[in-house]
């Protein structure tokens, strides 16, 4: 039960719509040349504002990349070097426990559940 998708054409009608109102816009054009310059010194007008808004915008930019880097260096990484060498520390206080206290543990436990094992088995061999 193959079903074939539902076909969309509202983008090609958009896309001629558009083709359509270009063209006629560059005719109309084309009949007064008077309005036609009105018309492109004041898209040029907003060209130049937009411009500036972009530029004013890139500025806003680069001063919060600036702040952000400056608190990344002034905040964020003493902040980091100090859990590192917390770390670091907690890594030596780990290793010195393990060695001189775990360690001995463990041994003392192995001997006597050795120790049992074998008073264990002894008792088995008496019955």
């Amino acid at each position: 039960m193959d079903q074939e998708p539902k076909n969309n054409h509202k983008g090609v009608w958009l896309t001629l719509i558009t083709i359509v109102v270009i063209v006629g816009l560059a005719f109309l054009l084309t009949l007064n040349p008077a309005i036609t310059e009105n018309i492109r010194d004041i898209f040029l007008i907003f060209l130049a504002l937009f411009t500036l808004l972009i530029g004013i915008a890139v500025v806003v930019l680069v001063v919060q990349v600036s702040k952000l880097v400056n608190l990344i260096n002034n905040e964020i990484k003493p902040m980091v070097d100090a859990t590192d060498k917390t770390l670091r520390e907690l890594q030596g206080t780990t290793h010195f426990l393990g060695s001189n206290l775990v360690e001995p543990v463990i041994k003392v436990n192995s001997f006597v559940a050795g120790a049992y094992k074998a008073v264990d088995l002894l008792n088995i061999f008496k019955k």
